[in-house]
């Protein structure tokens, strides 16, 4: 856990639950698995959580509730953003709903902080509010002041994202975060692996449109193709019913964070990856962030000592300079918008 943290998007880290397993190809270079098999290896709320591999350390799927630092978001008196379990998924599958419950009941007693949930376990996270949603919930915790009873969900001060490193994963992951229910939703495209379209998702035999709002009464006409859709993606239609929506409009996404991968075994990012969101961003009203580019960067920006490190398959070539002097820059500018969050109505 850290009060402070060099996350561009974020102002604290906050981790009451550490440990994860591998699910997609964003994980593979994860550093927060690399942090826990190698110097944290040692500390309590890291030990036993990785197993070596000829790759290094790989989440052996372990998960442990740091119980001494639950409380610790009560105790920061400045307002800020915080990233929830930046070292573990709150929402994996070997996380009791009991945990969950104590940690919302912390976010829910600081209304004064932002949390940030990012999760690749978006269908059980849809779930979990789901239930929590229609639940008088007891939370049997010992803090400052006693939380009887959960306030209405969803909690105004908690932001719910999904990590989608490619279009696979978009189509995976976003519905599910679009079903649930959240003051504000978010994808971390970071590391960006592929192009994404996400104003054309397809979903079963249909499309969605993850940034641009649909007013109800088009998709009513809609409503029997897009539910059919849904049921062939395996979705239930009946959740999109109880969505609390911005006027009229289905749920979108708020905010798209994009970014490159650092670390020894980084992979490059095509620049145009990253114009395409940016520019899917400005023709909705979804604020885009630029994280990084990461170890790579374009050729035409490097000295002319450099090599050329990696040929994407149009030809376009990347070199490899490090994080730092890559820096976060994207056709001169740097992107640093951020989500407005919405008054949510209350059920």
């Amino acid at each position: 856990m850290a009060d402070r943290t060099k996350i561009e998007w974020t102002d604290a880290t906050w981790n009451p639950i550490t440990g994860c397993s591998v699910v997609s190809p964003g994980c593979t270079n994860c550093y927060a698995m690399q942090l826990a098999g190698t110097r944290l290896k040692h500390t309590p709320s890291r030990k036993g959580l990785t197993s070596p591999s000829k790759a290094g350390p790989v989440w052996n799927g372990q998960v442990r509730f740091n119980r001494e630092w639950l409380e610790q978001p009560l105790r920061w008196k400045r307002p800020r953003m915080v990233f929830v379990c930046a070292h573990g998924d709150l929402f994996h599958e070997s996380v009791p709903d009991e945990w969950i419950d104590q940690i919302f009941a912390v976010m829910a007693l600081c209304p004064k902080h932002t949390f940030q949930v990012l999760t690749k376990r978006a269908r059980r996270m849809r779930e979990y509010l789901h239930i929590r949603e229609h639940q008088i919930v007891a939370a049997s915790l010992k803090l400052p002041r006693a939380l009887t009873r959960w306030p209405h969900l969803p909690l105004p001060n908690v932001w719910l994202g999904v990590s989608v490193e490619d279009q696979t994963r978009a189509v995976e992951r976003i519905p599910d975060l679009l079903q649930a229910r959240a003051a504000v939703r978010f994808i971390s495209a970071e590391p960006l692996l592929g192009p994404l379209d996400l104003t054309s998702m397809v979903v079963g035999e249909g499309t969605i449109d993850a940034l641009n709002p649909t007013p109800w009464a088009e998709a009513l006409e809609n409503r029997r193709d897009t539910e059919e859709a849904w049921k062939a993606f395996g979705r239930d239609w009946y959740y999109l019913d109880t969505i609390p929506t911005k006027g009229d409009m289905q749920p979108t996404l708020d905010w798209v964070i994009a970014g490159g991968e650092s670390g020894s075994a980084a992979r490059p990012m095509h620049p145009e990856w990253v114009r395409s969101l940016r520019d899917q961003c400005a023709a909705s009203d979804a604020a885009f962030f630029f994280k990084q580019w990461g170890e790579w960067t374009t050729a035409a920006g490097a000295p002319a000592s450099q090599h050329i490190g990696h040929v994407f398959d149009d030809g376009f070539q990347m070199i490899r300079m490090g994080k730092k002097a890559s820096g976060r820059t994207l056709d001169g500018c740097e992107h640093g918008e951020m989500p407005q969050p919405w008054e949510v109505p209350a059920l």
